[in-house]
């Protein structure tokens, strides 16, 4: 059948992004961001994503994370990805330059290591015109996104304050702050029915509070078996981030505050911080096999008080016996610190 007029027009809308980067800046321009990494794991098909990028030539022992999105790059058409060049790993710079030479037009971005103010802004300039618009225009949309921004604030503290919304709820909205599904105000009216849903809930009490630190996970059903033995997770570190909580003057200081392109010190300071005020028991660390980011884990583990239970998978699935242990004896150490903590809560993640 051939394509229609208005489907080619909604496709050239389209924008890949294989981070997360100002977004105001891609709905400044009129496009719609598509988070890879969001849709890669959504799909119910994540799996063979990661199958076909092997069978293109991607290495066995090689991020899964960066196979699915390759996987799911191909499949959807995608024609131009904006990429992060610095402030994220070296693989997915080898992967922008394997979807160039396959055709897709890149478009770069650099965050500054060292959150340098002026380069951070010029970095948004280029971005802004490479698009066809300006740094001003994606303001405007700073400031019209800004009510979205705290209603996913008051979706946390609905998490680790109130107790009537689950880790695994606070994680799918989180993380799609992102790219709001590439359609911010559809996205503002869903949260809106969600919340007034999660208001009429009765709070869930009992059982240990525990942060999830690190990438989201590759795996399916982490929260679910952790809330099945009396552990809900409370603080999602780099979902949160990805919502840009707190105010700020502008979209440069908006933006040198997300902690995931700077240094790990960044991040360890604001775990810390959170660990305080969510008070919590204790912290999942998920790591990516073959990943960098795990030897980030003797920094993060220096960065709270609390117990550490890290955890490295590799490649879409269900926890397995080994990770399900490890899981209850890390809760029997929670337990041994606190008895009689340990306890069924009111309502499972589903």
């Amino acid at each position: 059948m051939p394509e229609t007029p208005e489907a080619k027009k909604a496709e050239d809308r389209r924008i890949a992004i294989t981070s997360t980067i100002p977004v105001e800046i891609v709905f400044a321009a009129g496009l719609e961001p598509v988070d890879l990494n969001n849709r890669f794991i959504t799909s119910p098909d994540s799996k063979r994503m990661v199958e076909e990028a092997e069978g293109a030539g991607f290495p066995i022992n090689f991020c899964a994370w960066i196979k699915g999105i390759y996987g799911y790059a191909k499949r959807s058409g995608i024609k131009r990805v904006i990429g992060v060049m610095e402030g994220d790993c070296s693989n997915t710079h080898l992967l922008l330059e394997i979807l160039e030479e396959e055709g897709v037009e890149i478009v770069p971005f650099q965050y500054p290591l060292d959150r340098d103010a002026g380069r951070l802004k010029a970095a948004m300039e280029r971005l802004a015109g490479a698009l066809g618009t300006t740094l001003e225009r994606a303001e405007e949309l700073r400031l019209a996104m800004q009510p979205l921004r705290r209603k996913l604030e008051r979706l946390d503290e609905m998490t680790w304050r109130d107790g009537t919304i689950t880790g695994l709820e606070n994680h799918v909205w989180l993380i799609n702050s992102s790219d709001m599904r590439g359609d911010w105000r559809a996205f503002e009216a869903e949260l809106d029915a969600f919340l007034a849903q999660a208001g009429k809930r009765e709070p869930v009490t009992g059982g240990f509070r525990l942060g999830f630190v690190g990438i989201p996970p590759i795996i399916d059903d982490l929260y679910q078996a952790l809330a099945a033995r009396g552990a809900y997770i409370v603080y999602n570190e780099f979902q949160r981030q990805f919502s840009m909580p707190g105010v700020f003057s502008d979209l440069v200081e908006q933006y040198l505050a997300y902690t995931y392109p700077y240094r790990t010190s960044l991040r360890a300071a604001d775990i810390a911080r959170e660990a305080r005020s969510r008070r919590l028991d204790g912290t999942v660390h998920y790591v990516q096999s073959f990943c960098f980011r795990q030897l980030q884990d003797r920094l993060i583990r220096r960065s709270t008080d609390v117990p550490v239970l890290t955890l490295e998978f590799d490649r879409p699935g269900r926890l397995d016996g080994r990770s399900i242990t490890r899981m209850e004896a890390f809760l029997e150490v929670l337990e041994r610190r606190s008895p009689k903590r340990l306890r069924p809560h009111v309502r499972e993640d589903s």
